[in-house]
C-alpha cells in the first residue's frame, strides 16, 4: 500500500508543480535528464551484473520485439481503415508499439512484485530502447518531410544514450574491474527512478482534446494495455512457462507508451497532439489495466 500511496503522491505533485507554479512547459525534460544520464545507467550497474544468464531470459529479450513488431501490424491495417495519413499512422505506430518499461514500468513493478524483480525489467527496457533508437527511428525518418533516412543518424541516435552506454558498460566493466566499492552510489541513484520518473509523468500529463481522437485513443489503447499483453500471456502460457520471469515478461508488455517515444513523435511532427494524448491518458487507464493483469498473472501461476 505505501508504494501505491508514493506513486500517487509523486504524480500528483508533478500535476500541482504545473498548475499552480510558473514552471516552464518542458521543465520535465530537466528531469528526464537526470533519470536518463544518471538514474538508469546506474539500475543497470546495479542488476546487470548480477544477473545468472539462462535461456528463460529469452523471453524478456524478445517481448518488446513481438510487442512491436505485432502493434506495428495493427496500426497498419487500422491506418487503412481509418484512411490516416502517414504521419499520424507513424505516431501511432511508435506510441502504441514501444512500452513505457522504464518510467512506469519500473515503479509499477517494486508496488506490485518487488525491487529484485527490476533485473528482468532492465532487459525488457534496453530492448525497447534498441527498438525506439533503430525501427522507432526509421519510422519516424520515413514519415518526416524535415529529416532523411540515414544509417549514420540512426546509430549516432543509439550509441549516445547513456542507458545504452550503461547497459553495455555494465556488463563489460565488470569482466575487468571490481565495481562493489561503488554499489552504494548505484544503488542510491537506482532508487530515484521511481520518484523521478512518476513526478516527470505528473509534470507531462495532458488531456485537452482527447474526444476529437477517441478512435484513435481506443485503437490504440486496445492494443496497448490489452491485445499486446495477451499475446505474450498466450506464448508464455504454450510454452508451459513459470516462475517470476515470465511474470515481469507479461506485466511489462501491459505498461501504456513509451514517453520517450511520444518525443520521438513530436521531433519529427508525426501528430504530436495525438501522440501526447496517448501517452497521457493511456497512463491513467493503466493503472486499471495493469493491476487486472497483476491479479490475471498471480491467479494462474
Amino acid at each position: 500500500m505505501a508504494n501505491f500511496l508514493l506513486i500517487g503522491i509523486c504524480i500528483m505533485a508533478g500535476l500541482l508543480v504545473r498548475r499552480f507554479t510558473a514552471v516552464p512547459a518542458d521543465a520535465y525534460k530537466g528531469v528526464n535528464a537526470l533519470i536518463i544520464n544518471l538514474a538508469l545507467p546506474a539500475v543497470a550497474f546495479k542488476y546487470l551484473p548480477h544477473i545468472q544468464w539462462t535461456k528463460s531470459l529469452i523471453l524478456p529479450a524478445a517481448m518488446p520485439v513481438i510487442v512491436w513488431l505485432c502493434g506495428w501490424i495493427y496500426i497498419r491495417v487500422y491506418a487503412a481503415k481509418a484512411k490516416l495519413d502517414k504521419q499520424t499512422e507513424s505516431g501511432l505506430k511508435l506510441v502504441t508499439g514501444l512500452s513505457n518499461t522504464s518510467f512506469l514500468g519500473f515503479p509499477l513493478i517494486i508496488a506490485w512484485f518487488s525491487d529484485d524483480a527490476l533485473g528482468v525489467a532492465v532487459i525488457c527496457d534496453q530492448v525497447t530502447f534498441m527498438l525506439l533508437a533503430t525501427a522507432g527511428i526509421v519510422v519516424a525518418m520515413n514519415a518526416s518531410e524535415k529529416h532523411s533516412l540515414t544509417v549514420g543518424a540512426v546509430l549516432k541516435k543509439m550509441f549516445s544514450f547513456p542507458p545504452f552506454i550503461g547497459c553495455v558498460a555494465a556488463l563489460v566493466l565488470p569482466l575487468f574491474i571490481n565495481l562493489s566499492p561503488f554499489d552504494a552510489l548505484f544503488d542510491m541513484l537506482a532508487a530515484t527512478v521511481a520518484p523521478l520518473a512518476l513526478f516527470s509523468i505528473g509534470l507531462q500529463l495532458k488531456f485537452d482534446g482527447w474526444r476529437r481522437e477517441l478512435n484513435h485513443l481506443a485503437a490504440s489503447f486496445l492494443y496497448k494495455l490489452v491485445v499486446a499483453p495477451l499475446v505474450i500471456f498466450c506464448i508464455v502460457y504454450f510454452l508451459g512457462m513459470k516462475g517470476i520471469i515470465p511474470q515481469i515478461s507479461i506485466f511489462e508488455s501491459a505498461m501504456p507508451s513509451h514517453l520517450t517515444a511520444t518525443i520521438v513523435a513530436s521531433e519529427y511532427n508525426l501528430n504530436p497532439k495525438l501522440t501526447s494524448l496517448v501517452a497521457g491518458i493511456g497512463i491513467v487507464i493503466s493503472f486499471v489495466t495493469t493491476a487486472l493483469w497483476y491479479f490475471t498473472i498471480k491467479g494462474l501461476y
